[in-house]
């Protein structure tokens, strides 16, 4: 060992020395050592790849459940939306049919057009025409009033609804005295573009409620 190496403690074969020292031809290119991970960074390097694999599986089999949880709801939703559209439309229909006065009856079946639809819009007109003049002579008024509405069944652009009345009528030839009537209606309903209309309607129910007076 030379003294240079035993003052660094360094083997005279690993002794570094200056490139000046060297012939071009003795230049050698030394690569640079990478070092490999050890058993347990390797380790944690895999779980954290797999880890990450399993976050964006179990992201995208969330999502999946939530869109396949949300249809029933959404589609739930839409059927509850349209059998209040039906509900409602049942209700002003039955409300105008069967409100009018001596003065606006001429004009009652181009107030009900709008929610009757099929023959049962001619036979609807045909019928106020059949009565209109005697009405109007007896100075009829009727007020309809609806106090329950019921879809009873739904089947694509069809349905039927259940509707409910208190009906009063009354007529200068009875001194106004009030004829009550408890009136139920089944109506056969289809769907016309977004609108829902009448096109059958039969009575259910008729109770005459009218106060008897005795003397």
């Amino acid at each position: 060992m030379s003294d240079e190496a035993a003052q660094t403690g360094v083997p005279d074969e690993v002794v570094a020395v200056e490139l000046g020292d060297l012939q071009a031809d003795e230049v050698v290119a030394v690569e640079p050592v990478i070092k490999k991970p050890s058993g347990t960074r390797k380790w944690l390097s895999d779980n954290r790849k797999t880890l990450a694999a399993a976050a964006v599986a179990s992201f995208v089999a969330a999502g999946a459940f939530a869109g396949a949880a949300a249809q029933p709801y959404l589609m739930d939703q839409a059927t509850v939306a349209t059998k209040l559209k039906i509900a409602r439309t049942a209700a002003d229909a039955i409300n105008t049919l069967w409100s009018y006065t001596p003065e606006n009856m001429d004009k009652l079946p181009d107030r009900s057009a709008r929610y009757l639809g099929g023959d049962f819009e001619e036979q609807y007109r045909k019928y106020v025409d059949a009565i209109a003049a005697t009405n109007k002579q007896a100075k009829v008024t009727s007020n309809t009033k609806v106090v329950g509405t019921a879809v009873e069944s739904l089947r694509g652009s069809e349905a039927t609804a259940i509707v409910y009345t208190n009906t009063t009528s009354t007529t200068p030839q009875s001194n106004n005295m009030p004829s009550m009537k408890y009136l139920s209606y089944r109506l056969d309903m289809k769907r016309y573009g977004r609108d829902w209309r009448v096109t059958k309607m039969s009575t259910v129910t008729s109770l005459d409620l009218t106060p008897k007076l005795g003397f």
